[in-house]
C-alpha cells in the first residue's frame, strides 16, 4: 500500500495570495502546497481522502483509474471543494463518498444538483454513506476505521487503514479515541505552524508530542501554512522520523 500526497497545505495554500514572504517566494517546489488531499493506492484499491477545490489539478498528476472510496474528514471547503470534479470518474460508476452526517448534510446543501431526483446529463454519480466513528467501512481488501478528532470545537473524522493513520485539522483528541491508533507505524497528522497558537489547528510543538505519544515509526506533517517555514529548513529542526511532507510526495506503507 502506498500514499501519495496530492495537497498538504492549510485553507488558503502556499504561496499565499498577495504574500512577499521567502515561503512564498521560494523556488523550491517542495514549498508550494496546495489544499490537502491525499490517495490511498494498492494494486486492486483506490481511495481519495478529501476532495478539495484543487482536486483537478492534483489528480491530473495521477493515472486515470477508478476511486473506490472518497473518504471526506469535514465540511470545510478546502476538504470538500472539489467534488463536481469527481464527474470523470463517475465512468467508472457510482462514487462512493462517507462521511460523518454533519458533512453527508453540508455536502447535500453544497451541490444540492448531485442529489436531487432528476439530475441533469454529466453530473457527478455520488452515492453518500453516513459513517460511524469506531465502526470499520470496508473498500475491497482495505478497512478503515474513521475516529473522532476536534477542529477546536467541531468534531470532525480522521482515519485509520491498516497501519497508516491519517488526521488533518486536529487540535485535539480524546484519550478515548487512542485504542484505535494503537500500532499504528505511519502518521499523517496537521501542523499549522511552528510559534503562534491556533483556536482550530495544532502547532508543529503539538503534532510531535502527539506523534511521540503514539509511538509512530514515521510522521509526516501536512495542512502546514506559510508561517511554518522553508521546507528544507523546517526538515532540520524536527526529528529524524518526522518529516515536513510535500506535494507529489510517495511513500509506502
Amino acid at each position: 500500500m502506498r500514499l501519495i500526497f496530492l495537497g498538504t497545505g492549510t485553507s488558503v495554500g502556499v504561496p499565499s495570495i498577495g504574500c512577499q514572504c521567502k515561503v512564498c517566494r521560494s523556488n523550491d517546489p517542495h514549498d508550494k502546497r496546495l489544499r490537502c488531499s491525499a490517495l490511498v493506492e494498492t494494486e486492486q484499491t483506490r481511495i481519495l481522502i478529501d476532495v478539495g477545490p484543487d482536486f483537478r489539478q492534483q489528480i491530473l498528476q495521477q493515472d486515470f483509474r477508478k476511486i473506490d472510496a472518497v473518504l471526506a474528514t469535514h465540511i470545510h471547503y478546502d476538504h470538500v471543494g472539489g467534488v463536481d470534479d469527481l464527474r470523470p470518474y463517475c465512468q467508472f460508476g457510482e462514487i462512493n463518498i462517507y462521511a460523518d452526517e454533519r458533512t453527508c448534510r453540508g455536502l447535500m446543501q453544497t451541490v444540492p444538483y448531485c442529489f436531487a431526483e432528476n439530475r441533469y446529463p454529466g453530473v457527478p454519480k455520488i452515492h453518500l454513506q453516513t459513517l460511524t466513528h469506531h465502526v470499520p467501512i470496508q473498500v475491497n481488501e482495505l478497512t478503515v476505521i474513521p475516529i473522532q478528532v476536534m477542529h477546536g470545537k467541531l468534531p470532525i473524522t480522521g482515519f485509520r487503514i491498516g497501519k497508516l493513520a491519517y488526521i488533518t485539522d486536529m487540535k485535539t483528541i480524546d484519550d478515548s479515541e487512542l485504542p484505535y491508533l494503537e500500532g499504528i507505524d505511519t502518521l499523517v497528522v496537521n501542523a499549522l505552524r511552528f510559534d503562534r497558537e491556533h483556536p482550530t489547528h495544532q502547532t508543529v510543538a503539538d503534532a510531535v508530542a502527539f506523534s511521540e505519544k503514539l509511538g509512530s515509526k514515521h510522521t509526516y506533517l501536512i495542512h502546514s501554512c506559510h508561517e511554518i517555514g522553508l521546507h528544507e529548513e523546517v526538515n532540520k529542526q524536527l526529528p529524524a522520523h518526522i518529516q515536513l511532507a510535500y506535494d507529489g510526495q510517495v511513500i509506502e506503507i
